[in-house]
């Protein structure tokens, strides 16, 4: 037995997951949700990478990302390093591609911020 606590919402949930052969048995949850977590967590845990990249741009010298879509959780530190390798140098807004199809893992990293768009040029 396993025990997890759900990130699904702020409720917080601590689940008990067992595995039984190909079966997987979850309580503990107080939604449909946390149970999706709980066997996702078990057979294939993702996250999402929220964070920052540099830029040439004094008025705003970090852009803040994300990425596009879930990653597999032992990748974060692999994005992680290839996201630092980055410095913005254009002008660019929300939702624009910084890096696409990172790691080949079929997500993109985009900007989440105006900052660079409505900072002075």
């Amino acid at each position: 037995m396993r025990k997890l606590v759900c990130i699904v919402c702020p409720r917080g949930c601590t689940m008990q997951v067992e595995k039984d052969g190909e079966e997987i048995k979850v309580s503990g949850n107080s939604c449909k949700r946390g149970e999706q977590f709980a066997k996702s967590e078990l057979t294939n845990p993702t996250r999402t990478i929220c964070t920052t990249v540099r830029t040439t741009f004094k008025d705003a010298p970090v852009l803040p990302v994300r990425v596009s879509a879930e990653i597999p959780k032992n990748r974060i530190f692999d994005v992680m390093r290839e996201i630092n390798k980055v410095k913005v140098d254009t002008r660019v807004g929300r939702g624009d591609v910084i890096i696409e199809n990172v790691l080949g893992l079929g997500a993109d990293i985009i900007a989440t911020s105006d900052l660079l768009r409505e900072a002075k040029a």
